[in-house]
């Protein structure tokens, strides 16, 4: 059963006239992004710092948003490096300013926001090796930016889901940086997109299987990529030893299928993992709290599990 009011929204923008994603250019679909948060977001609360930083990567500066929460002033903070969604094409600092906000409010950590770069003018594996870069980086100037290197979390949602896993892999393989939680909400896991649910919820419920093949050939160029765990986390090798993880979905979402997926080889694999799926949700549904309750809901939920997770430097406060 598809949410009233996630049912009105669709309605509402079928009324509008929205022009679908796959319809636009890569500029026009990330104007109407930025333009489009006004109408869906909630209003963005009050933090103690938000400072605009840039980390070095492979490919130049990459720009990054630092969020201090209310009430955390002084002292040394965990940290969450957080990757926006947008299907690596679309999003940035402006459209996920609010949600990291209420991340850092509610978990009471540092939440540093990732612009990495995006296709088409970037192909994968741009986006992957700005994420690890920003991560190392984050971890390197731990002591300058006052957070606590040994408390480090990883997370985004959808595109931003799949780099945070793609992330934590890499940085178990490497043994650098140390990541105690991963937050993966709504995350893209397999570019196959063959999963059941993409023929169950390819239309009608905002992500489309029109718009998902649009983000994906801005991001992938070689129908080979689509076979490295980079870009398909889900075909990793080997899942053992990864950090602890929070996995959201949303029902009426094509990607719920993989996203459940990944929580089942996280969890086959040894790994203590929580999935919760909002069965009368559609995709993108945490960042619209302001016409959508349930995203208020899906919020507290992240930042309650961050919070245990990064009470303890090893990440034994979260249990399951």
């Amino acid at each position: 059963m598809l949410h009233p009011q996630a049912r009105s929204l669709l309605d509402l923008m079928e009324a509008r006239g929205l022009p679908a994603t796959h319809t636009l250019s890569p500029a026009d679909a990330r104007q109407a992004y930025r333009e489009r948060r006004h109408f869906t977001q909630p209003e963005a609360p009050a933090v103690h710092e938000v400072r605009d930083l840039q980390a070095e990567g492979p490919h130049g500066p990459i720009p990054l948003r630092l969020y201090r929460p209310a009430g955390g002033g002084a002292g040394v903070l965990p940290v969450l490096v957080y990757f926006h969604g947008g299907g690596w094409t679309i999003g940035d600092l402006d459209t996920h300013d609010t949600l990291c906000r209420e991340l850092a409010n509610g978990a009471g950590c540092v939440v540093v926001a990732v612009d990495y770069r995006m296709g088409p003018e970037h192909r994968f594996p741009a986006a992957i090796d700005d994420a690890l870069a920003a991560t190392r980086w984050i971890g390197r100037e731990a002591d300058a930016l006052g957070v606590d290197a040994s408390r480090l979390a990883v997370g985004g949602d959808s595109a931003g889901g799949n780099l945070a896993a793609v992330v934590a892999i890499a940085a178990r393989d490497a043994g650098d940086p140390p990541i105690v939680f991963q937050l993966l909400i709504y995350p893209a896991t397999d570019m196959r997109r063959q999963h059941a649910s993409h023929a169950r919820n390819g239309q009608g419920y905002l992500l489309t299987h029109e718009s998902l093949t649009y983000y994906h050939d801005h991001y992938i160029d070689d129908p080979r990529h689509d076979l490295d765990w980079r870009a398909s986390p889900l075909l990793a090798e080997d899942f053992a030893g990864l950090p602890p993880a929070l996995v959201i979905t949303a029902g009426h979402d094509p990607l719920v299928d993989e996203g459940a997926d990944y929580a089942r080889r996280l969890s086959d694999a040894g790994n203590r993992v929580s999935y919760v799926c909002f069965e009368r949700q559609i995709h993108g549904f945490i960042t619209m709290g302001g016409v959508l309750d349930e995203a208020h809901t899906a919020v507290g939920l992240c930042a309650i599990e961050l919070r245990r997770a990064l009470a303890a430097s090893d990440g034994s406060a979260l249990q399951f």
